[in-house]
């Protein structure tokens, strides 16, 4: 049996070393909608944007509550993905993160390193490779995302 909570959650899009469209296949496949906060995009985690869309926008907390709202009136068990981009002065350029991601992916195999071990190896590495902005950018967007969903979960009440 599949349990299923409807919860929200804000985040700055999905890991950089994932599939990004496969990862919003599965969420489409799983009835999770995907929500642009103020972006019609889904961002990439230290850039604004991947270049996919997003379900729906909303631009503002009251706008994600309302959904929120009606999905708990309609009793749907579905979670909700409230995507917020990077703001653009915390963003890195896609290409110099993406240059440092796949530099440390084939570090990381060369070096066999798997499991839970991969995730603390890739931003450490990551940080590294570009001189600790990737740090900086993640504590930016960790910020931002808990000032916007303490935003939403005023609006929701």
């Amino acid at each position: 049996m599949v349990y299923r909570t409807p919860v929200t959650v804000v985040c700055a899009g999905a890991k950089s070393i994932l599939d990004l469209p496969l990862t919003l296949e599965v969420l489409e496949t799983q009835g999770v909608p995907v929500v642009g906060y103020q972006s019609t995009e889904f961002p990439a985690f230290y850039s604004p944007s991947a270049g996919l869309p997003v379900d729906v926008t909303c631009d503002t907390p009251a706008s994600v509550a309302a959904l929120m709202r009606a999905r708990d009136r309609l009793g749907l068990t579905a979670g909700l993905l409230v995507t917020v981009p990077i703001p653009a002065e915390d963003a890195l350029p896609h290409d110099e993160i993406e240059r440092a991601i796949q530099q440390a992916l084939e570090e990381a195999e060369a070096k066999d390193i798997r499991g839970k071990e991969v995730t603390p190896f890739l931003l450490a590495r990551v940080s590294e490779l570009t001189g600790d902005e990737s740090q900086t950018a993640n504590i930016a967007l960790l910020k931002n995302n808990a000032r916007v969903a303490a935003e939403i979960a005023l609006a929701y009440g």
